[in-house]
């Protein structure tokens, strides 16, 4: 009821702002802020539809034979094989040891073959001292080609268990991983199992609750109880980077299941091997079929000869020559991608599933630069597939997946109009110009109702837990999301470079300059749009005084996030 109250308000405020509210003397920034509105309310739309229903997969009992995970067959002597895959390239020794340790601690409660293979791209003679000391499988090679889908293929040509467990070098694997996950795969459609993600490293916090109890008293623990109580658990110096991954996993993708939309996010994640291969050697067929041809085609007009048996042979002998079994998407984002290759074969509608119970536990970003690497990677990444292999438009999905996927996409592209919202208050508090025809009650009647509307339904969708946090993370995010999108579209090749397990020494408030300037030019705006009401100076207005004033101290609140995160460090270096 919220959702589709806050969805009718904004289409009647986006009528209005349309068709009445335009201010005809200023278009030049009356239509770009408009058009930012509108593509955020397609966006709204989109995340509402996201929002929308938990139809979590029923947790099966774990199979005790492989015969239980596979159409057609009643082998009842194989029992389930499963590889661990524990990716590394140049982390520490001993914390990829922490994660051999675990993934070895697993339990089922049938007899199952756990292998536990270390892939070492960096080569490292003391890494593979520590799998022999762990008595694991050590799986290296002489090159680095397709980074991490390229460690996965030269894995898996040299294993064969029926399951994988993808772990990065910090992924610590809880002992029941396997035997809650893998009863879902008695569903012989079912490609892969993604489970949530837990940073265990960084700062909790404590609640509002306690944190008001000692600087108040009794009377700060009623109080932040009852506001804890309306809104959620709020924690006072968690998390400095708003990494938010309950919101991610617990919510978006979490109610991606009834679309059958949940995608891979690499570590801590179990994939059927035969469903990977199916869709590789697929994937392959398709690409010698398109390159023989098209070499088919050369070949002809070259001889000036008809298209005869001998000149196809040759040319699909020449294309499977030219052509590699990728299992894994040489790509910057080889998860997300694997996924919508599954998405999109027709042939067996391959299902994934979120699994909505944490059974793994891993390292964050420890500091700005960390989390600037990993966020570019993941806009540029998600960017390049939406602008080169655009899933949304291809051939084999549903609509329902469609529009999940293209809700990850436009959330990328949503820094575009986030730089207007945020110049936006700022043109008229310099400038004393309006966007609008005038900030009177007819204003506030049509957007207030809205905007509360949308609080409600956003507070209601995402219970239990801060929707604010990533809210406002995702608006103080523009510049990585616009470094990215930049690099797309002058195809620039998104880079790999591993994420830093360890906190970067340095400042980076040079990390954070877009954010502080906007934080500063909006209060001397506002200062002196607060002089000129005040001298006369201008077409300024108490009312358009207030609703950008407001508009700028949301837009500060957002950027102090990231301005923060620039300057946080551990307790013990504080």
């Amino acid at each position: 009821m919220l959702a589709v109250t806050s969805l009718a308000l904004g289409a009647w405020y986006i009528y209005w702002r349309w068709t009445q509210s335009l201010n005809w003397d200023a278009l030049w920034f009356a239509i770009p802020l408009l058009l930012a509105e509108s593509c955020a309310y397609f966006g709204l739309i989109l995340f509402t539809l996201n929002l929308w229903k938990i139809k979590d997969y029923p947790i099966l009992p774990p199979p005790e034979w492989i015969s239980q995970c596979v159409t057609g067959s009643d082998d009842r002597e194989h029992a389930v094989v499963v590889d661990v895959f524990i990716a590394t390239y140049n982390e520490e020794e001993e914390l990829v040891r922490l994660s051999i340790r675990d993934a070895k601690a697993m339990r089922y409660p049938h007899p199952i073959d756990l292998r536990v293979h270390v892939l070492d791209d960096g080569r490292r003679a003391t890494m593979q001292a520590v799998a022999q000391e762990e008595r694991v499988g050590y799986i290296t090679r002489d090159n680095n080609v397709g980074f991490k889908a390229g460690n996965l293929r030269n894995a898996m040509e040299q294993t064969s268990g029926d399951f994988i467990l993808i772990c990065d070098a910090d992924t610590r694997p809880f002992p029941t991983l396997l035997e809650r996950t893998l009863g879902y795969f008695r569903d012989p459609d079912v490609a892969f199992v993604q489970t949530p993600q837990w940073f265990y490293d960084l700062p909790e916090g404590q609640t509002l609750t306690d944190w008001m109890a000692r600087r108040i008293g009794r009377a700060g623990r009623w109080l932040g109880s009852a506001i804890e109580w309306t809104f959620g658990e709020i924690r006072v110096g968690e998390d400095p980077f708003a990494n938010d991954p309950a919101l991610f996993y617990d919510i978006i993708q979490r109610r991606r299941n009834v679309f059958n939309a949940a995608f891979c996010c690499g570590a801590a994640s179990l994939h059927r091997r035969e469903a990977v291969m199916f869709v590789a050697l697929k994937a392959y067929g398709d690409a010698i079929a398109k390159t023989s041809g098209e070499t088919r085609s050369r070949l002809a007009r070259l001889t000036r000869r008809s298209d005869s048996a001998e000149a196809q042979a040759l040319a699909r002998w020449q294309a499977a020559q030219a052509e590699e079994l990728t299992p894994y998407k040489f790509h910057v984002s080889e998860d997300i991608y694997t996924s919508i290759i599954l998405h999109q074969d027709r042939h067996r509608r391959w299902k994934s599933v979120l699994h909505p119970h944490v059974e793994s536990k891993m390292l964050s970003p420890q500091d700005l630069l960390t989390w600037t690497i990993q966020r570019f990677k993941y806009a540029g990444g998600s960017l390049d597939i939406f602008f080169h292999d655009n899933p949304v438009t291809a051939p084999g999905m549903s609509l329902g997946q469609r529009l999940m996927y293209l809700t990850t996409f436009w959330s990328y592209l949503g820094a575009v109009w986030n730089c207007i919202f945020l110049l936006a208050p700022m043109i008229y508090l310099f400038l004393g110009i309006a966007p609008v025809s005038a900030y009177t009650g007819d204003f506030f009647g049509h957007a207030l109702p809205f905007l509360i509307a949308n609080e409600l339904a956003f507070l209601a969708g995402t219970w239990g837990m801060s929707g604010y946090k990533g809210k406002v993370s995702y608006l103080a995010s523009f510049p990585i999301s616009l470094r990215a999108l930049w690099a797309v579209l002058r195809n620039q090749r998104i880079k790999f470079p591993v994420t830093p397990k360890e906190r970067q020494d340095g400042n980076f408030l040079h990390l954070v300059w877009p954010q502080f300037a906007i934080m500063v030019l909006t209060v001397i705006s506002f200062a002196w749009a607060a002089l000129a009401l005040w001298l006369s100076i201008g077409d300024y207005t108490l009312g358009g005084l207030i609703a950008n004033g407001l508009w700028g101290v949301n837009n500060i609140l957002a950027m102090s996030i990231m301005v923060r995160a620039a300057l946080w460090k551990p307790e013990h270096e504080a």
